[in-house]
């Protein structure tokens, strides 16, 4: 699967708040690529351009307007209190509200919010497993449809070839039936030829699905462990 970069939105009309940020963000692990938007434009968010915001909630006004913009996107969010306020519960979950009172402040942003990405990032994962699972299960089904079939299917081959031969060792056959009847036996050799190799699909399905399946409980335990 191909990795994903990462994406976080810096809401912010205070460079120094954005320079905070990238300057604490934790550097043990793959650092995201970070976008710097004016609060202001927060009303034109969409979900499918970042991965998590990091918004300045420096006013009642803003982080009012930061909470509900951001709630529709359903993306995962980290508001800066100012130093006089404390953190409050948010009803617009996945929002997380951080008093920024403390110098550390903006280090205890980059860990969660590295967390928070973690966290998506093996959710991800694990849809994506599920839908692998998922495509395996229903090539899975059509396979075996398909190796069950393959015997009734072979003996009508058998039949209709049987006959096709019969036809062209008739007597007195004209020109056009000959051409008919050797028309009949090839296509019927050439179904045989590919209903044989049907006969290792299942085998091969069976695999496929195990593997799916190995993945899609790997992804899952991952997920899990956040």
């Amino acid at each position: 699967m191909r990795s994903h970069h990462s994406t976080v939105l810096l809401l912010s009309s205070d460079p120094v708040f954005a320079r905070e940020i990238t300057e604490n963000w934790p550097g043990d692990s793959e650092l995201p690529e970070f976008v710097v938007l004016d609060w202001n434009l927060c009303g034109d968010l969409q979900g499918d351009t970042f991965d998590l915001a990091i918004a300045d909630g420096s006013s009642a006004e803003k982080r009012a307007r930061l909470q509900h913009a951001i709630s529709i996107t359903g993306k995962p969010a980290i508001v800066g209190l100012p130093e006089a306020s404390a953190p409050s519960t948010s009803g617009h979950a996945p929002i997380v509200e951080l008093s920024r009172e403390t110098e550390a402040w903006a280090a205890i942003a980059g860990l969660l919010g590295r967390e928070m990405l973690r966290r998506r990032q093996a959710e991800s994962r694990a849809r994506e497993a599920e839908r692998g699972r998922s495509a395996a299960e229903a090539e899975a089904t059509l396979g075996r449809y398909m190796a069950d079939m393959r015997h009734n299917v072979n003996n009508a081959l058998t039949s209709i070839l049987g006959n096709a031969e019969l036809l062209l060792l008739e007597p007195g056959l004209s020109a056009n039936l000959m051409t008919e009847a050797d028309t009949i036996r090839n296509m019927a050799l050439r179904l045989h030829e590919v209903f044989r190799r049907f006969s290792s699909i299942e085998k091969e399905l069976s695999v496929t699905a195990r593997e799916s399946d190995k993945k899609s409980t790997q992804a899952r335990s991952a997920a899990g462990g956040f």
